[in-house]
Parts: structure tokens; sequence; C-alpha cells
């Protein structure tokens, strides 16, 4: 079996055209959320995955395969709530608002402008419906937030080109607006 220790994400400094050609497979978030694991391309191949621990696969991310071959992650439609304001109740900050309850409870959660996406619980899926949010099951793929600490953290297509590098924000740089943090270079 063909192994796999290479992510290349969202597919970042490779010719569109051979992203284009490369095949393909679908991942759910539970398996996209493991370092490693076993999958089956679009043309059949079976591989092992076995990454860094800790990496995040994000559709549109592109797995090197140990002969070279290149296979292109599609974020697998999966079962998932849909959240919005209630039109008749609501207002645009209920979505806000609802964003950081489930936030306070380590909820990986998929930001939208209009609306936001969890895996199905049902105690929360109650928990919106008493805050006069609409929750519906749909059956969608799913890229939850990584976290303001992860290297690969927000969703593709964001449109910052900010890599994984380290930035410089040093307090000199920083010193109006500095928000304090773990890498904050003085005592508290």
């Amino acid at each position: 079996m063909l192994t796999c220790s290479k992510l290349i994400a969202g597919g970042q400094g490779l010719a569109a055209a051979l992203v284009k050609r490369a095949a393909t497979v679908e991942l759910d978030w539970d398996v996209r959320q493991k370092s490693r694991f076993d999958a089956t391309d679009s043309t059949g191949r079976a591989f092992g995955v076995f990454l860094s621990r800790g990496t995040l696969v994000r559709g549109g991310d592109v797995l090197v395969l140990e002969d070279g071959s290149l296979v292109r992650v599609q974020a697998a439609p999966q079962e998932v709530l849909r959240i919005t304001a209630c039109a008749e109740h609501g207002s645009a900050f209920d979505l806000t608002r609802a964003a950081y309850h489930l936030g306070n409870r380590h909820v990986p959660i998929e930001l939208k402008p209009d609306h936001l996406k969890i895996e199905p619980d049902h105690v929360l899926a109650d928990m919106l419906r008493a805050m006069h949010m609409t929750v519906v099951t749909v059956h969608e793929a799913f890229e939850p937030e990584g976290g303001a600490y992860s290297s690969h953290g927000h969703a593709q297509g964001h449109g910052d080109d900010h890599g994984t590098e380290a930035h410089d924000h040093s307090h000199e740089q920083h010193a109006q607006g500095h928000v304090h943090g773990p890498h904050c270079k003085h005592d508290h």
C-alpha cells in the first residue's frame, strides 16, 4: 500500500493544472482531523496517511504520496446542523451570541457570514432553539475553524497570505491595540 507523509495546504505553490488533474479523495471531518488514516482515491488506489500529530486536513489540501503522485482532498458532505438567526424574532447579533455560546463549549464550528454549522448534537440544538435560533439538519461539507493558535486554522479561500511563518508581534510595533496572549514577551 502507498503511504503519504506530506500535505500541501490548499495546494499552495502547485500549478493549477497539476491540482486539477490530481486524483481526489472525499473525507468527512471525523477523518480529516486525524493524522493517521487509510483512504482510497478516485482512481481506486488505497493509501495510508501518516502526518505529524495534530495536523488537520482541509478540503482543497493536496496529499503527496510516496511515489510523488498528488491526491486532492475534498470535504465530504456529512450531516451537520445549520444555524441561522430567526428571521421573525431575531437580529444579526443573535448569530454572534450563538457562536459565543458554542465556542464557550469548545464545539467545532464552521463560521459563515449568515450561518454557523456544527456536528449534530440534540442538546446543543435545543439550547440554540431556546435562544430563538433556527436549527436545521443538512447534508453539507463541514470545515470548522481550527482555532486562534492553529497554523492551518482558518477556512480556505480566506484571501490573506499568512502561510505558516511566525509573525513579529513585538510590543514596540503594536503598543496600541496589543492583545496579550501566550506569545507575549512581557510580564502581565
